[in-house]
C-alpha cells in the first residue's frame, strides 16, 4: 500500500482497495460460514473442522483459498471495505456536486454497514487478531476512505455551500465515526429501520455544515 493520499476527486483511486475481492461460489461459502461461526463462537473457540463442515466443503477446499482462520478474518473485513470504496468510487464518478455527494457518501455508507454489520461486528470484535501487515492494509483502506470523504466536505467549503466554521477534518472525524460505532449499538432487527437512519443522519451533518444555518 502506497502512503501517498488519494485526490478526492478521483474515483478509481478512491475505488482501489488492494486487493481483488473474493467472488467464487465455494469462496463466499467458505467466508460465509466462517463470519456465522466467529459471530456465534468467537474467533478463538471456532475450528477451521467447524468452518468446512458449516460450509460444507473439504479441508483442502478450504487451504485451497484461504491459508488459515486469519485469512478468513480479513477477508471479511475487506469484502466490506472494499464494497465501501466502490459505493464511495460510483458517487465520485457521477460528478456530483459536494452537497449532494456528501448525502449520497454518507447515506449510502449507513446503509451498506447496516446491511453487512454481522461484518462489521465480527471484524470490531476481532481485529485485534491480525498481524501487522495486514492491520497496515487496513488502516490504508480506512485512510483512503477517510480523506476522500474529507475532500467532499473541503471542497463544499471552498465553494461557499458548507459553512467553515468547522474544520472538515473534524466533520469527517464526526460523521465517519459515528459509522464505525454502529457494530456497538446497531440491530437489525432492532426499531429504527437502515434508511430511517441514514436520512437522520445526513439530515443531521448537512444541516451542520449548511451555509445559511444561523
Amino acid at each position: 500500500m502506497t502512503d501517498t493520499e488519494p485526490k478526492p476527486d478521483d474515483p478509481a483511486a478512491a475505488a482501489r482497495s488492494g486487493a481483488p475481492v473474493r467472488e467464487s461460489a465455494v469462496e463466499r461459502r467458505i467466508l460465509d460460514a466462517a463470519l456465522r461461526q466467529f459471530a456465534e463462537r468467537g474467533f478463538d473457540r471456532t475450528s477451521v473442522q467447524g468452518i468446512v463442515e458449516a460450509a460444507e466443503v473439504t479441508k483442502g477446499a478450504l487451504y485451497h483459498y484461504f491459508d488459515s482462520k486469519d485469512d478468513l478474518l480479513y477477508e471479511i473485513y475487506h469484502s466490506l471495505i472494499a464494497r465501501q470504496l466502490a459505493d464511495l468510487g460510483d458517487v465520485l464518478s457521477r460528478g456530483l456536486p459536494p452537497r449532494e455527494a456528501v448525502r449520497a457518501v454518507l447515506g449510502g455508507l449507513i446503509r451498506s454497514t447496516a446491511a453487512h454489520i454481522d461484518e462489521a461486528k465480527v471484524f470490531s470484535r476481532e481485529m485485534h487478531r491480525l498481524d501487522s501487515a495486514r492491520m497496515r492494509s487496513i488502516r490504508a483502506d480506512r485512510r483512503r476512505y477517510h480523506v476522500t470523504f474529507r475532500g467532499l466536505v473541503e471542497q463544499g467549503q471552498r465553494d461557499g455551500v458548507f459553512s467553515d466554521a468547522t474544520p472538515a477534518e473534524t466533520v469527517t472525524i464526526v460523521a465517519l465515526g459515528m459509522v464505525n460505532q454502529m457494530p456497538s449499538w446497531y440491530r437489525a432487527d432492532g426499531p429504527k429501520p437502515a434508511d430511517r437512519l441514514a436520512d437522520e443522519v445526513t439530515g443531521f451533518v448537512m444541516a451542520a455544515l449548511d451555509q445559511r444555518r444561523v
